[in-house]
């Protein structure tokens, strides 16, 4: 009996190292993510916050009040931002949709140069693209419109959209539509009341992220829209450029919120199948 309670006892004593060891990366793994996000909550309610103080000296709420007052044009700004939001997604949508359907059911011949093709966005650095984008938009009239930010953003939102619409047209069997084409329905029946609602989880998770992109895209917006379309992003970088971190810090906060709500959507509407569609 006391050789085991020996061994166990070294036993026990061997773990704690490897314990601690784990203690301490999770530890440091929840710093890394909630670090500056406790900061950004701090800063949004400091109404005093001077060096060398660890923590703010006053709290309050005079600063949301400016931010949500008529001349603080956060509440505008936010309109702005979900209006062309959701144009972005119109417009992804109605490429997304017959390009994703195309690639998943056709036999395209270069099927994969053109899900490359929509990638190409993303592999360019964004500040050249958008410098001569401006220059182009501004000599046709479209610098400074809602309708050029949406076509910047619609330019990023189709890889989302496009990528996870034809993952989510392959993902529904193909079984269930030569059925419905045996009982006489046509391809467009067809399409409309068996292919489009099985697909519609991937196809909303895809317009959930288009819209999560272009609600936070700041870049293209600067280059193309400033002066006359503001948006909650341009906002922001405005405060932060001028020291005010207590507003910069509430608009992050009014941006996070729509992008946590719409994330937990993301997660039911995106099964397992669709994302091992991803690129197939």
């Amino acid at each position: 009996m006391s050789a085991i309670g020996t061994s166990m006892n070294a036993g026990a004593a061997s773990s704690w190292p490897r314990m601690f060891g784990i203690a301490l990366l999770l530890a440091l793994f929840a710093f890394v993510i909630f670090g500056p996000l406790a900061n950004l909550f701090l800063w949004a309610f400091a109404e005093k916050w001077y060096f060398p103080s660890k923590l703010p000296q006053e709290f309050g709420f005079t600063f949301w009040a400016r931010v949500f007052a008529p001349r603080g044009n956060a509440l505008a700004s936010l309109g702005t931002s979900i209006w062309i939001a959701l144009l972005t997604v119109l417009m992804s949508l109605i490429v997304a949709i017959p390009a994703g359907y195309a690639l998943a059911r056709l036999r395209l011949r270069w099927r994969s140069l053109i899900l490359l093709a929509f990638l190409l966005p993303q592999a360019v650095p964004n500040l050249p693209v958008y410098v001569n984008i401006a220059r182009v938009f501004y000599e046709i009239g479209l610098n400074g419109t809602i309708l050029g930010v949406v076509l910047v953003h619609a330019a990023h939102g189709l890889v989302l959209a496009v990528w996870i619409a034809s993952a989510a047209f392959a993902s529904v069997d193909v079984s269930l539509e030569e059925a419905a084409r045996n009982i006489g329905a046509s391809p467009w029946t067809c399409f409309r009341t068996v292919t489009l609602p099985l697909a519609a989880p991937g196809l909303i998770a895809s317009a959930i992220f288009v819209f999560l992109e272009s609600l936070d895209e700041f870049t293209g917006t600067y280059f193309v829209g400033v002066p006359d379309v503001t948006t909650l992003p341009l906002l922001m970088f405005n405060a932060s450029m001028g020291g005010n971190y207590q507003i910069a810090s509430i608009t992050a906060l009014l941006l996070l919120v729509p992008s946590i709500a719409f994330m937990l959507v993301v997660e039911r509407f995106l099964k397992a199948d669709v994302l091992a569609m991803v690129g197939r």
